[in-house]
């Protein structure tokens, strides 16, 4: 079994509204230091391993479904999963 962490994020020339009203937020509770907050996604996927390559199947998955390639950017970690 393998684990896939992927992260999905906004690309940098996409405005994030919902990461603007957290960093005003957080600067009325007076984390002033802050200066910016981009908001995303974190996902985890316990994959079986397949005939295709990992990498093929997994990139795959983000460009149809997980990610919105037009204005989401993602990568991905793989490690094996720990079975208990």
């Amino acid at each position: 079994m393998m684990k896939v962490k992927i992260y999905v994020t906004l690309r940098e020339s996409v405005l994030d509204p919902q990461g603007t009203a957290v960093k005003s937020s957080l600067h009325a509770m007076n984390y002033t230091e802050v200066q910016d907050v981009r908001i995303g996604k974190y996902l985890e996927v316990t994959m079986e391993p397949t005939e295709r390559p990992l990498d093929e199947v997994v990139k795959e998955m983000c460009e149809k479904l997980l990610a919105n390639t037009v204005i989401e950017d993602f990568e991905y970690e793989v490690e094996e999963a720990v079975t208990r």
